[in-house]
């Protein structure tokens, strides 16, 4: 069976695309030009849109919520339960990190459906050896 390449998305990633201020936005702007297939969660999704309802106002929240809409190779993952369960034990085996729930159930994510390249600023999301896409420069 040929394995699927897929690349997690994570928050950070989304923003440097949609904030052409953030340091990364070149980057991301040219790997989201030619994308694998991508898969996030409906958390990371929240959590981008926070960040630009907080930092900017409600346009720029639902800009970032149209440009997510648009992006066809994004996959965007209901969090159950039992995702839920699996991202709580990873932030009680990395308590000495500051990890946020969205990024425990990424770190599980990609170990569930074997993902080898994470789209992330967030350096955390390299704990468990997936390679952020920062690296690759």
């Amino acid at each position: 069976m040929v394995k699927r390449t897929e690349a997690y998305v994570d928050t950070s990633a989304l923003i440097a695309l949609a904030d052409r201020s953030d340091t990364y936005h070149p980057l991301f702007r040219r790997l989201f030009s030619e994308p694998p297939k991508l898969v996030t969660t409906a958390l990371v999704i929240a959590e981008g849109h926070g960040w630009f309802l907080k930092r900017y106002d409600a346009t720029r929240g639902l800009q970032f919520l149209a440009m997510i809409e648009a992006m066809t190779p994004l996959k965007v993952l209901s969090v159950g339960g039992g995702q839920h369960r699996a991202g709580t034990e990873i932030l009680r085996r990395f308590s000495d990190r500051r990890l946020t729930l969205t990024d425990a159930v990424g770190l599980h994510l990609m170990k569930e459906r074997e993902i080898t390249c994470c789209w992330s600023t967030d350096r955390h999301l390299g704990l468990t050896g997936v390679p952020l896409a920062i690296h690759q420069l």
